[in-house]
């Protein structure tokens, strides 16, 4: 009987039909190798066997107003992070012309606080002007809380995507992050969206939610038409709240990707922080579901290498290619 109603799930799926709540919890539960395998068949499906690779800087770090729990950069932990104000244009030019010239696809400014000045908003659209005109990659940033007007102008410059996780479900965020609300991420999303750009959401998976959070913040993610799905796990920084956090297995992972192939079958499912942290570095996850991964260090942690993901993604038959909205 399981065996049929996954079947069944799975062609529902393919035909073009959506999963509810109720099924994805149950898919939840399902054998993990069963799952997997009509996870990844599905991801074939819809995006065929090619792979987004992403690269980011940190322009600019530490020092952040806001509490979430999780985060090494916030003022409210005792992480000994290096902290330094935005990045000059030259040092972001050459983080970027250096990731493309190794393979990745994109470069994302990520930059710590609820939200960047307007004269910091110039100096990164002034980034993205010469990153346009000098060097083949697409331009993405991770800026915080800003208006629709902000956005439209970053756009202008070549910005093409934005990106602002959920971090969990509506439910669990106050228990992540008390210094702004999940309103306050949609409304950021929806500013971006109506000022031209594609969106990357996700979230934050180890941070103490249940499946069901899980779940439901795919749901979300699939209300806002999020088709670059950041799937986080938890790398548990000392001096955190949330330091001593169990980690999750490659297992847990394989089992969230899969069930989020189910309920964004379109999305690029991209593995981001923490998968450093898994033994096999994404491989697993790879086949069960995801087709794309931050590459390179991440804000304050080690990474893996744009050589080494290449390397890892040729021996499984991918081919790397830009993903658009």
């Amino acid at each position: 009987m399981m065996e049929f109603e996954l079947k069944r799930l799975t062609e529902m799926v393919l035909d073009g039909n959506q999963v509810d709540k109720d099924e994805a919890l149950w898919l939840y539960r399902r054998p993990l190798e069963e799952l997997t395998c009509s996870a990844d068949r599905i991801r074939r499906h819809y995006c065929g066997d090619y792979f987004d690779l992403c690269s980011l800087v940190n322009a600019k770090s530490g020092r952040c107003s806001e509490n979430c729990k999780f985060c090494s950069q916030s003022a409210s932990h005792h992480t000994h992070i290096t902290e330094y104000p935005l990045l000059d244009e030259e040092t972001i030019l050459a983080k970027a012309a250096q990731f493309a010239g190794k393979g990745a696809l994109r470069f994302s400014m990520v930059t710590a606080g609820r939200r960047l000045t307007d004269d910091e908003v110039d100096r990164i659209c002034a980034a993205a002007r010469r990153i346009k005109e000098t060097v083949g990659i697409a331009i993405c940033v991770s800026v915080g809380l800003l208006t629709e007007e902000q956005f439209r102008r970053l756009k202008e410059a070549g910005v093409t995507r934005a990106h602002n996780n959920l971090e969990t479900s509506r439910r669990n965020f106050p228990n992540v992050c008390t210094t702004h609300t999940f309103d306050d991420k949609i409304r950021a999303i929806r500013a971006a969206k109506a000022a031209g750009l594609s969106i990357c959401s996700g979230g934050i998976m180890g941070l103490g939610e249940t499946p069901e959070d899980r779940i439901d913040m795919a749901f979300s993610l699939r209300e806002l038409g999020v088709r670059s799905v950041c799937v986080n796990m938890l790398n548990a920084i000392a001096g955190t709240p949330l330091e001593s956090n169990e980690r999750l297995t490659e297992e847990d992972m394989c089992r969230i990707v899969a069930v989020y192939r189910f309920i964004l079958p379109t999305a690029y499912i991209r593995l981001a922080g923490g998968r450093g942290l898994l033994s096999d570095k994404g491989r697993r996850c790879f086949t069960s579901g995801a087709n794309a991964a931050i590459s390179g260090d991440m804000l304050t942690t080690p990474g893996i290498t744009i050589e080494r993901d290449r390397a890892l993604l040729e021996e499984l038959g991918y081919e790397t290619k830009l993903c658009d909205d």
